[in-house]
């Protein structure tokens, strides 16, 4: 089964500040609030100010993990504006940040990404309370809109390119073994990841290069798209874990784990790695993006993340404690092995 998501995509260089507008004006939207992080401040008041009377004003609290009581004030902003619509400018913070907006008052969302990490291409929602991440889905987060412009992610820096690129990456390869995976589902994940693989290096041999720019762009687009389309599995409610109880960071911490959790499903997901091989050109997909990331200077270990030996345990604990689809059946010895090669950035090594 595979069931299309209702949306537009519009991706040439400048369109943050030229094509937002068009693009509330297809949706019918007057008043709408434009939501980023701190450091976006200056591309999200460009597009605002390109908004012209249509802009309600800009929130840029967002924060990694969406944390809730963020997400209440923005929504109180959101009402407080008369907002009849959201625009998310920036990378999986802000654009998460919309898609609570979107998820507690049903208000249409523009997406006008900065970075690859697909978040706008997923009808998948995240909020962090009390020290643990919940995620859903529902229909109304699911952008109207997303506007791609390589010239915003022209000054991302390199290392968050790399990190945020291979988080791209990591949807790819969940989409590709997940249980509600099709044909088009696959071809769309092993494209992305071969796009982004592609680009990656050398948008860190010059980061000023719109094209390379563009094809991780359109690398991000496709490995959300695919992952949006199909159910997460280990890889993500362990970055998951990871992020929401102990605030590691995000990009970063998809990079450390992917290589891992590939490994280990490996045995039993054959044909998902033998696509994902494809796509990077190896026959070792763990071995080939652990080498990739190391290459371009990416963090490698959770330790270098900043996660407590002590924190394992817990975080083996609380991760076998869920239920999600995954090709193999995880034990609480499995977890803990995973995270223990992850926290000392061991190369992944195979498992029967």
């Amino acid at each position: 089964m595979y069931e299309a998501q209702p949306m537009r995509v519009v991706m040439r260089p400048g369109a943050a500040v030229t094509a937002v507008a068009g693009e509330a004006e297809r949706l019918g939207l007057r008043r709408l609030l434009v939501v980023c992080g701190p450091r976006g401040v200056e591309t999200a008041r460009a597009v605002a100010d390109s908004l012209g009377d249509v802009s309600a004003g800009l929130f840029a609290e967002a924060r990694q993990h969406v944390p809730v009581e963020v997400a209440e004030r923005a929504v109180r902003a959101a009402r407080a504006a008369d907002a009849d619509g959201c625009v998310a400018v920036g990378g999986g913070s802000a654009i998460g940040l919309g898609k609570a907006i979107a998820l507690r008052t049903e208000l249409p969302l523009i997406a006008v990404p900065s970075t690859y990490s697909g978040s706008e291409m997923t009808p998948v929602w995240g909020l962090t309370e009390h020290g643990a991440k919940r995620t859903g889905r529902a229909r109304s987060v699911l952008p109207r809109s997303v506007v791609y412009d390589p010239e915003l992610t022209l000054s991302l820096p390199v290392p968050f390119s790399v990190t945020s690129g291979i988080n791209a990456v990591a949807h790819a390869a969940e989409a590709l073994y997940a249980p509600d995976a099709s044909p088009l589902v696959s071809l769309t994940a092993e494209e992305g990841a071969r796009a982004m693989v592609g680009a990656l290096p050398a948008v860190a041999a010059d980061p000023g290069d719109p094209e390379a720019r563009g094809r991780a762009l359109y690398g991000a687009w496709l490995c959300g798209a695919a992952l949006g389309a199909t159910t997460m599995g280990l890889h993500h409610k362990l970055c998951h874990v990871l992020g929401g109880t102990f605030g590691l960071p995000h990009a970063e911490t998809h990079t450390v784990v992917l290589p891992y959790v590939l490994a280990y499903n490996a045995p039993a997901a054959p044909d998902a790695m033998t696509a994902l091989g494809r796509a990077l050109t190896t026959d070792n997909a763990a071995q080939a993006l652990w080498d990739l990331s190391g290459s371009l200077g990416a963090p490698g270990s959770l330790a270098e993340l900043g996660l407590d030996e002590a924190d394992l345990a817990s975080a083996a604990a609380e991760v076998t404690g869920q239920a999600y689809p995954n090709p193999r059946n995880l034990t609480a010895a499995d977890a803990m092995e995973i995270l223990r090669a992850a926290y000392e950035g061991d190369r992944p090594r195979a498992w029967s």
